[in-house]
């Protein structure tokens, strides 16, 4: 007897599939997933039997669920080319390396266990956006699925061709002591190899492949994984801990003295590094990232620019080829390198050999280099109660009360505000440098609040207060996660 079709209609999220396996998504569920993405894969390329890489994470399920994956595809006539365990990344790579039509990477990335996923893609080097979550929505939901013959390969060692493309441009002459974290997530066998073999003195931290998490989820915001990334940098006298994401395309990094570095500072040491060898180059940042990319004396000595856009990796990722951007940051730890530093998609361990480059070149500690920057006050994300139905109209309403008040010149602590930016919900900025961001939550009923200011504390407390006032008279948000 053949099992009864289940497919939550909420697991289509902004930028990637996700559900937790069984319960929103049975093994029929994801054929016609298979057979939606293949549909939508040949509408696309206008092609009957396109070429799909596809590869899984190391999760007890994962393979269960690309084969019911594969099913799908194979049965809309995609040729699938199976790399087996992989990265997010690594299938990116395999699409310009193997010249083929579209990758499906069965993840969870960082979720806890129960969880699955996929990341997807048509263009080389894009995940979908919203658009196309949307169409493969509509295609599988409503079952119109393009009926052919595929067939399937699986292609060995691959990881092997991924791992020496990093490994290869990539060799530093300094021994960099670094401690390696996985959460013994699947970049257990891919990152302490590669920083070997450019040259690092590698600590392995967690990074034995066991499915269940036994001590933390590996996620590089996960505070718990953070600790104990510090306590090894410490213990071992370290000059840097990384810790990567379950599906390999993010990093945190703790500098030499056990402190947590946001990942706009490091986009900003990255992007000052670069600028050094790429003159008049572009940068892409995410709205929620430090105002320090603006006026930033090196970059603006080697001309180059910085574009702040939608938060979001796919969002990122796109604007990074649209502009040709050499690199685009995201504070979540998403990093983007293209050419001639990478494809332009996000890997957490080209990030950290980038990272690894600036220490090489440089005779100081990281946290020395940190101490660089200018210093600013910046609050955490924080993100207010707000309904899916009313956040982002209430978002619109708050961008025409702050353009009236510049239009006004209202002042706020004494400052006028000077610029607003409204690519993502509105950043509105100061003389100073200071500047407050109000946008609607991409994945939950929230609004997310951030705020920064390079002159006091008081002026980020200021701010802070200035914007709550506005969201408490509209009566419409509920319990913040975290306040300052």
């Amino acid at each position: 007897m053949t099992q009864s079709l289940k497919i939550d209609p909420y697991g289509f999220r902004e930028y990637d599939a996700r559900w937790l396996y069984k319960k929103d998504i049975n093994s029929e569920g994801i054929i016609n997933l298979g057979k939606g993405f293949g549909t939508q894969i040949i509408k696309h390329t206008k092609k009957n039997n396109p070429r799909i890489v596809v590869g899984h994470d190391y999760r007890s399920y994962s393979e269960e669920i690309k084969i019911a994956l594969i099913k799908g595809l194979v049965s809309t006539g995609c040729f699938v080319e199976d790399i087996g365990l992989s990265l997010s990344p690594m299938v990116y790579f395999a699409q310009f390396d193997l010249k083929s039509d579209a990758v499906a990477m069965v993840t969870a990335s960082h979720n806890e266990n129960g969880w699955t996923g996929v990341k997807m893609g048509i263009k080389k080097g894009l995940t979908h956006a919203p658009e196309e979550m949307k169409e493969l929505k509509e295609i599988t939901l409503n079952q119109n699925f393009i009926i052919n013959e595929g067939n399937e390969k699986k292609i060995k060692n691959y990881q092997d061709i991924y791992k020496e493309n990093l490994i290869k441009k990539n060799k530093i002459k300094k021994k960099i002591r670094a401690v390696v974290a996985c959460g013994n997530g699947t970049a257990g066998i891919f990152a302490p190899d590669i920083l070997k073999k450019i040259g690092c003195d590698v600590i392995e931290l967690d990074c034995n492949l066991d499915w269940t998490f036994p001590k933390y989820n590996p996620n590089p915001e996960d505070l718990k994984m953070l600790h104990e990334i510090s306590r090894a940098v410490k213990e071992n006298n370290a000059d840097i801990g990384f810790g990567f994401d379950g599906d390999g395309d993010r990093v945190g990094v703790i500098d030499d003295k056990g402190n947590e570095i946001f990942s706009d500072k490091i986009g900003l040491l990255i992007a000052r590094n670069l600028s050094k060898s790429y003159n008049n180059s572009k940068f892409i940042v995410d709205v929620k990232s430090t105002g320090l990319f603006l006026n930033d004396k090196i970059l603006n000595k080697n001309s180059c620019k910085t574009i702040y856009w939608k938060t979001g990796h796919s969002h990122i990722k796109r604007k990074v080829h649209k502009e040709k951007a050499l690199a685009g940051f995201e504070k979540s730890g998403h990093f983007f390198f293209n050419k001639p530093l990478g494809y332009g998609y996000d890997d957490g361990i080209n990030s950290a050999i980038q990272i690894c480059h600036l220490l090489d070149q440089q005779n100081k500690k990281i946290s020395s280099i940190i101490e660089e920057l200018p210093k600013t006050f910046q609050s955490p994300t924080m993100a207010p109660y707000c309904k899916d139905e009313e956040k982002y109209k209430l978002v619109d309403d708050l961008i025409k009360k702050i353009e009236k008040l510049k239009k006004d010149k209202f002042k706020i602590d004494n400052q006028e505000i000077k610029e607003i930016l409204t690519v993502n919900g509105i950043r509105f900025s100061f003389e100073d440098g200071s500047w407050g961001l109000i946008r609607a939550s991409s994945n939950k009923p929230s609004l997310v609040i951030v705020i920064e200011s390079p002159t006091s504390n008081n002026r980020k407390q200021q701010i802070f207060k200035f914007i709550d006032n506005l969201l408490q008279k509209t009566n419409k948000i509920g319990d913040y996660d975290q306040k300052i």
